[in-house]
């Protein structure tokens, strides 16, 4: 029977292979596109960018059964979920891209780039001596799958990763520190890459505190959500320039354009682009793919964050 409605924010012919069991409509509520058959959707993929529009229209899908994101990140969708309905994450859709960039703010960051940038806007020949990556000792603060691909793009640079996650753990290839030893981490860290969830253990887990124990000449970055850092407190310390950081999150987002990080001295900052590459799509319609299966042939979904599939 064809009587299960998938909502997807492309084309299924997109995917290849679909199981011709399930029935597909192609909807996206910031469209203001709302078909009457919101009733009966059983699967709903929602598009990358989850709005208002998003999230309002899960309250009247009165036979859902399962929400697919295609973000890592669930904090947005998670207080609109209604009781009952699996929801599954993107995990393994944005590792290549996000570690990427996680990369790349590091090392334009380390190496001085914005600044040489700025430079050639002013036909300004200037040089001067800049960090290595080489070297340093790397807080990767998040141990899921984009924490991993973020470590391993790190390592062949000749870099010491230390791997700090919720729950403190003894893994085959070494430890990985629980977030209760950060006090005790920070002093030795030449930079910080937070990639973890935002839960409320991390909302405002990078404060004044955590900041002033950073050594002098450290670089805090963040692929996470921006609520993990105060941003007053970031201020703060930026200003005194005693530390720098790149953000391709921040608090608020979209950084409002008269925003104070704008001028922060020693700042770089990207507006939220991690996981958008040339990489995305080929991960997220295999992602997606492969639960639609799963959950065609009833079988245990990938990725659950809540639920009973």
């Amino acid at each position: 029977m064809t009587d299960r409605l998938v909502w997807l924010p492309f084309d299924p012919a997109e995917l290849g292979d679909v199981p011709t069991s399930l029935r597909y409509e192609v909807v996206d509520p910031v469209d203001g596109d709302v078909p009457d058959s919101v009733g009966d959707v059983r699967f709903y993929v929602p598009p990358y960018r989850l709005g208002d529009e998003v999230t309002d229209v899960l309250a009247r899908m009165s036979s859902l059964e399962v929400v697919q994101t295609l973000t890592a990140g669930v904090d947005n969708v998670l207080p609109h979920l209604p009781d009952g309905v699996t929801l599954c994450n993107g995990r393994g859709i944005h590792d290549a891209s996000t570690a990427e960039l996680a990369l790349t703010l590091v090392l334009s960051s380390l190496r001085g780039i914005p600044e040489h940038v700025r430079g050639q806007a002013r036909h300004a020949w200037a040089g001067g001596w800049r960090t290595s990556l080489a070297d340093r000792r790397v807080l990767v603060v998040g141990h899921g799958a984009i924490g991993r691909a973020i470590e391993a793009r790190l390592l062949p640079f000749e870099t010491t990763v230390v791997r700090v996650a919720r729950t403190a753990r003894v893994l085959d290839d070494g430890p990985v520190h629980g977030f209760d030893e950060l006090p005790d981490l920070l002093p030795d860290a030449d930079v910080v890459v937070l990639v973890c969830p935002l839960t409320d253990e991390t909302r405002g887990l990078v404060d004044a505190a955590f900041l002033d124990r950073l050594p002098d000449g450290a670089l805090l970055v963040n692929v996470a959500r921006g609520a993990v850092v105060v941003t007053d407190d970031l201020l703060a310390a930026l200003r005194t320039g005693r530390i720098t950081a790149a953000l391709d999150v921040t608090d608020p987002e979209p950084l409002p354009a008269d925003h104070p990080l704008w001028e922060a001295p020693g700042l770089l900052v990207t507006p939220h682009v991690g996981g958008l590459s040339s990489a995305m799509w080929p991960r997220a319609h295999r992602v997606v793919r492969e639960q639609l299966h799963r959950y065609a042939a009833g079988e245990e979904l990938h990725n659950r964050m809540t639920g009973r599939y």
